[in-house]
């Protein structure tokens, strides 16, 4: 049995591109593009492309302070600058463009409540290091964790499970939602002692009566699939098994396959495969089989191409 996954797909999302030499520009996702188009006939038919939508201000108002929204708006006129120290260089239209990726990841998250996609996957959201004041690592909007409100706010859920297994960690979402218990965040990456943004550690449990409702399980450089693995089955699974979503957002980041340029973990897109697996399984198992990932970092074009089709196989196939 295989379930349908809208993919958001168009060239709007392509203008979320630093200028090069900028490691986050339009060649990471060419080579998974290509891919997708040459899945198997079974495979290919199952995958439902999804024009991208641009969100609206009060969209951006649900995470994001006024304040900086106008700032980005203002640098994106300007086209020059950084819109934080020096990681994420403002451009023409990264306004417009940083738009697309948090209405695309929205408007994948209301077709799957509606019923029309059974999951979906945003290659080019999980811009999960954005603050609600300021940009970070190449994140301008956090459309993670503007889902995340949409889905409490708007939406009236009452638990949200948050899955994250970049390199980096997801500082942008874990600190915007650490006393809040209806939020469960699970977090892999590697150290914030080692790798950008130096955050992320196995003592951040939460605050108030959140604690126990979010876990970083960090690696040293050189770590790989089955140090990975371990975690997983010794630590995530039961964190897993204490949750209860209506809905379930995984970070795919590819950045922690070995070869990657700016990280050190040594994983292969087994990883992927494996986590979007489990949690397409839960998803049917607790919410109904809502789920969708976000393609966030990657920065070696094959493995991001990899990393990402291992996700989009799990979802296809149902458990």
């Amino acid at each position: 049995m295989a379930c349908k996954v809208g993919v958001a797909w168009g060239d709007e999302l392509l203008r979320y591109s630093f200028p090069e030499p900028h490691p986050f520009n339009i060649g990471r996702v060419a080579v998974f593009r290509e891919e997708i188009s040459n899945l198997d006939e079974s495979l290919e038919k199952m995958v439902v492309r999804v024009s991208p939508e641009q969100a609206a201000l009060e969209d951006l108002l649900l995470f994001h302070e006024a304040s900086y929204i106008d700032l980005v708006r203002r640098m994106s006129e300007r086209g020059r600058g950084y819109l934080d120290y020096g990681d994420t260089p403002a451009f023409k239209g990264c306004y417009e463009a940083s738009l697309y990726v948090v209405g695309s990841t929205l408007k994948l998250v209301k077709l799957i409540l509606k019923g029309e996609l059974d999951h979906g996957f945003n290659p080019i959201g999980g811009l999960h290091h954005a603050r609600r004041g300021s940009a970070g690592g190449f994140c301008i909007f956090n459309d993670a964790a503007i889902a995340i409100k949409y889905l409490l706010e708007k939406e009236g859920l009452q638990e949200i499970l948050y899955v994250d297994i970049d390199a980096h960690h997801g500082d942008g979402v874990f600190y915007s939602f650490y006393g809040d218990r209806r939020v469960r965040i699970l977090d892999f990456h590697q150290s914030g002692r080692t790798l950008y943004p130096g955050t992320g550690f196995e003592h951040e449990r939460g605050a108030g009566d959140a604690v126990g409702t979010k876990l970083n399980i960090t690696f040293l450089p050189g770590a790989g699939s089955e140090e990975f693995k371990e975690a997983w089955s010794s630590m995530a699974e039961r964190f897993l098994s204490e949750s209860d979503p209506g809905f379930i957002i995984l970070q795919a980041g590819a950045d922690g396959l070995m070869g990657d340029p700016l990280t050190g973990l040594n994983y292969t897109e087994e990883v992927h495969g494996l986590v979007a697996s489990r949690l397409h399984e839960l998803a049917h198992e607790k919410c109904d089989g809502r789920i969708i990932a976000l393609g966030g970092g990657g920065y070696n074009p094959s493995n991001v191409a990899r990393a990402w089709m291992a996700t989009l196989r799990a979802l296809i196939t149902r458990p």
